[in-house]
């Protein structure tokens, strides 16, 4: 039997990249997915490529830096559905940036989605799981919220760091409740979003992206960036029964490139 059959799952950020991935891996184990982005279009897409995969799917567009958004977007979600089982809060928003360059409107356009939405995704979804009896959350934070220093800038950060803190406490306030709450820290990975910054990077420090990219790769010990597949196979674990017993943890998916 496929690992998430019968589940109902929704991620966030679904249109592309690490979002895409694990929505289509969660899907190919047998879930029904709602794939909600802040772009439809790229949504719908998603939904499309799972034909095949799974009987039911739906996009949903959804601004996961809005509470009401976020709150039509699971209530739509399980109209449709009739339950939520997982929910993986994996939205996000960067750009590369020195310290000194960032600014105010930086700081609150990150936060608005990558803490901000993360909470109110993790709220809104854990009131639909408590009435339920249960269910599992993912958030997807980052190596950046361990402070390394390769990270895009320190708001986005800051950010992840939230992400990471949020789950901890929130884990042990819905365990109670038979509520899983995880994150995985995503190292590099090559995605859309990583192929802008990369290009700021590159051009920060007058090299190409290619010379970038290996030097990137010669610092993990395992010589190999993430594919957004990587990530998707550790939300597909923390969603299935093996993970029942694991919560308030948060697991780098990195090649080894940080060790706490």
């Amino acid at each position: 039997m496929p690992l998430l059959q019968d589940k109902v799952a929704l991620v966030t950020g679904a249109g592309a990249g690490i979002g895409r991935a694990i929505a289509l891996g969660m899907a190919a184990e047998g879930a029904t997915v709602a794939a909600a982005d802040i772009d439809l279009t790229a949504a719908q897409k998603t939904v499309e490529a799972m034909a095949g995969k799974t009987n039911r799917a739906l996009a949903i567009a959804a601004d996961c830096g809005d509470v009401a958004s976020i709150d039509a977007m699971i209530e739509k979600t399980v109209a449709e559905f009739g339950r939520l089982d997982i929910i993986v809060n994996n939205a996000g928003v960067t750009r590369y940036s020195y310290v000194m360059d960032l600014t105010e409107a930086d700081w609150d356009r990150i936060h608005r989605v990558n803490a901000k939405g993360v909470f109110f995704c993790l709220q809104r979804a854990a009131k639909e799981m408590i009435a339920q009896g249960g269910g599992r959350i993912i958030n997807i934070a980052s190596i950046a919220g361990r402070g390394h220093a390769g990270s895009s800038n320190v708001a986005y950060a800051a950010s992840k760091g939230a992400v990471m803190a949020m789950t901890m406490l929130a884990a042990h306030q819905l365990g109670p409740h038979n509520i899983n709450v995880n994150a995985i820290c995503p190292g590099v990975t090559r995605t859309e979003l990583g192929a802008r910054n990369s290009v700021g990077r590159a051009a920060a420090r007058g090299i190409t992206v290619d010379a970038l990219h290996a030097e990137q790769e010669a610092g993990i010990p395992i010589r190999r960036a993430n594919t957004p597949d990587d990530i998707a196979a550790m939300a597909v674990f923390l969603a299935s029964p093996g993970a029942r017993n694991i919560t308030g943890q948060a697991y780098n998916v990195d090649g080894g490139l940080v060790n706490s």
